[in-house]
């Protein structure tokens, strides 16, 4: 399902409200709501948003777990460092419990980082289904998601939750959480703003079929909702029956 929005800041709103409407009611239903974030300047005003009055008083933190959705193979502090832009953003502003949070590492190696997370979301889930209730992703001017890059061997992983990425063209490793883990989820929300964006969100909703160049098309949940949250430059190229 596709949502418009006017603008970004409308799009920022609309992310914050569905956040704590979903946690809320998650909560009420299960004792706990968990989320993954993801990096990137889109979904950093939602971020601020939840961090602010009123958003912050509307969602339950406690019962609140934080999971990354990708991350950067770089010191926490690095200013590339997904975890250091939601930290700021949202996490040292809301009274979530530390040991609630659980960024991605990669102290060790690339490859280890990825099995430890994958170990830690399996200890989290105690199940074959990882069901995370609630997954924020972007769609970058390539077609990528999370840390899903075209033609990358990532793409093809059918068994692992986390997989580690080596990037030749950016000599940098990320660590992601897989599309058969994302599409596991209740709900996966695009978060999409920008002209910049408009040729591959309508090439990605309206084209052909090729994950393989285009790897946001590899995510569609199997027993959850996708949404598709994107504003007015971002959606100038789609049919109006879209």
């Amino acid at each position: 399902m596709i949502w418009r929005y006017g603008d970004f800041e409308s799009l920022s709103y609309a992310a914050a409200g569905l956040f704590t409407q979903r946690a809320r009611l998650t909560v009420e239903e299960t004792g706990k709501f968990t989320v993954a974030l993801s990096g990137g300047q889109t979904p950093e005003r939602a971020y601020q948003l939840l961090a602010e009055h009123p958003f912050r008083e509307r969602v339950p933190w406690e019962h609140v777990n934080v999971f990354w959705g990708d991350e950067r193979c770089v010191p926490p502090d690095d200013l590339m460092s997904n975890e250091r832009m939601i930290r700021r953003a949202l996490l040292e502003h809301v009274p979530i419990p530390p040991s609630q949070i659980h960024p991605i590492r990669c102290q060790k190696s690339p490859q280890s980082a990825a099995l430890e997370y994958e170990d830690l979301l399996q200890e989290y889930f105690r199940t074959a289904q990882a069901r995370i209730d609630l997954i924020f992703l972007g769609l970058g001017e390539n077609g990528h998601t999370a840390s899903l890059f075209p033609g990358t061997d990532v793409l093809h992983e059918k068994q692992r939750w986390v997989a580690e990425v080596y990037l030749p063209d950016q000599n940098t490793y990320r660590v992601t959480l897989t599309a058969g883990l994302i599409n596991q989820a209740a709900m996966v929300v695009f978060l999409v703003s920008g002209a910049n964006k408009a040729s591959v969100l309508k090439e990605v909703l309206e084209g052909k079929l090729d994950p393989g160049r285009l790897p946001a098309q590899l995510i569609k949940p199997e027993h959850g909702d996708l949404l598709w949250f994107v504003d007015q430059e971002a959606s100038i190229f789609l049919t109006e029956e879209v």
